[in-house]
């Protein structure tokens, strides 16, 4: 099969880029074929997502955003940050900023089938599922993935979408430096006894970060990053003792907690590529860069790593090849900045909330007071993380 792109990988970003991209034949490689989720009223997916207006605006674009019930989107009004101290707190508020939310609470499942729905829409595009990738070769005039199924691709451009293992990643020769933090995302979803009001919440623990996401009705979606040791234990509680233990650690501030999804781990890491793009090759999403959860900002990185890399794609000249490494940097450098920013703001918030000794603590919880009483300080962090 000849193509002019080859997208390796069909979760969110994967999926999202495939969609994006235009006038360009595509093969999309997906290792499973995707069922529909069928989401219950009541029933939630573990894993959830705080999606960015500026990334909600480009799931719209694609038609995808249309394709979610309303019911099951949540808009985060405002957010509420708690220091280890017990009383240093930062506080955002979307009315405040003139927007209508903050970020968007979906779930996985719920997102993921309004993408591939999106995908029906998009033309020349071939998915492939399940496939499994063998072997990646490159040469000056196109880029070729092997399957093990004996099938052959022939491209112009890979895309690496396939996660922090990635296949084209290690095919194409780019490293990336990688860093286990030693915790583990304990993930869950609860019935809660007070009215959350669309509001985030998180605590700072001295180590350990909860957070508490507005989900649809009463419901709420936690992650509470812990070391590994820890989230074994709590992944080993019964349904009641995570509830109080969950009630306790959040100062009671929902009430009443009632497990609705049972709790599953995640174990965290730092990844980071030293170059996103090689010749016929890019990456996006986990692919190129994996960070701290804290921030919520993971699934916000690769969505907008999917929309430049399709808006370099194409604005380039009418006789630009899609894999010319030159035009490939463009991306690179459009999305240089955005992401080691990011990068270095979450890996240096989670070295300063671990750290321990008096000091430190009182250092980072003046920190979160003082920035809570700067509008402009605010703002900027607050539009960062809107995108």
């Amino acid at each position: 099969m000849n193509v002019d792109l080859i997208v390796v990988g069909a979760g969110l970003v994967g999926a999202s880029f495939a969609r994006a991209t235009r006038g360009l034949s595509t093969a999309l490689i997906a290792p499973a074929q995707r069922a529909a989720a069928h989401a219950a009223a009541g029933s939630f997916d573990a894993r959830v997502y705080a999606l960015s207006p500026g990334n909600a605006e480009f799931l719209r674009d694609l038609k995808a955003w249309q394709g979610i019930a309303p019911e099951r989107l949540t808009p985060v009004h405002a957010m509420r940050i708690f220091g280890d101290d017990g009383r240093s707190l930062l506080e955002f508020d979307a009315y405040r900023a003139g927007v209508e939310a903050l970020a968007w609470i979906v779930e996985d499942g719920v997102l993921h089938d309004a993408l591939w729905r999106a995908l029906e829409a998009r033309d020349g595009l071939e998915v492939l599922a399940p496939a499994q990738c063998e072997r990646l070769e490159i040469s000056a005039e196109h880029a070729t993935v092997h399957l093990r199924d004996g099938r052959s691709l022939q491209g112009k451009l890979v895309v690496g979408a396939d996660g922090a293992h990635s296949f084209v990643r290690k095919g194409a020769g780019l490293g990336a430096a990688e860093h286990a933090y030693g915790h583990t995302a304990v993930v869950a979803n609860f019935a809660c006894e007070r009215p959350h009001g669309n509001i985030a919440q998180q605590w700072f623990q001295g180590g350990p970060v909860l957070a508490l996401l507005p989900l649809p009705g009463n419901h709420i979606s936690m992650v509470w990053s812990v070391a590994d040791a820890e989230a074994a234990r709590l992944l080993a509680l019964g349904a009641d003792a995570l509830c109080r233990a969950v009630e306790q650690a959040s100062r009671g501030a929902l009430g009443a907690l009632t497990l609705v999804t049972p709790a599953r781990g995640f174990a965290l890491r730092r990844l980071a590529t030293g170059r996103m793009v090689a010749p016929r090759v890019a990456l996006i999403g986990d692919a190129a860069h994996v960070v701290h959860p804290l921030a919520g900002q993971g699934a916000n990185l690769g969505f907008q790593d999917a929309r430049v890399l399709a808006q370099v794609l194409a604005a380039r000249e009418p006789v630009r090849d899609p894999g010319d490494l030159k035009l490939l940097r463009r991306y690179a450098r459009a999305r240089a900045e955005a992401v080691l920013t990011m990068d270095t703001t979450v890996h240096g918030l989670y070295r300063l909330f671990a750290a321990q000794g008096r000091a430190v603590s009182l250092l980072r919880n003046a920190g979160l007071n003082l920035t809570d009483r700067v509008p402009v300080l605010k703002n900027i962090l607050m539009r960062q993380a809107m995108g």
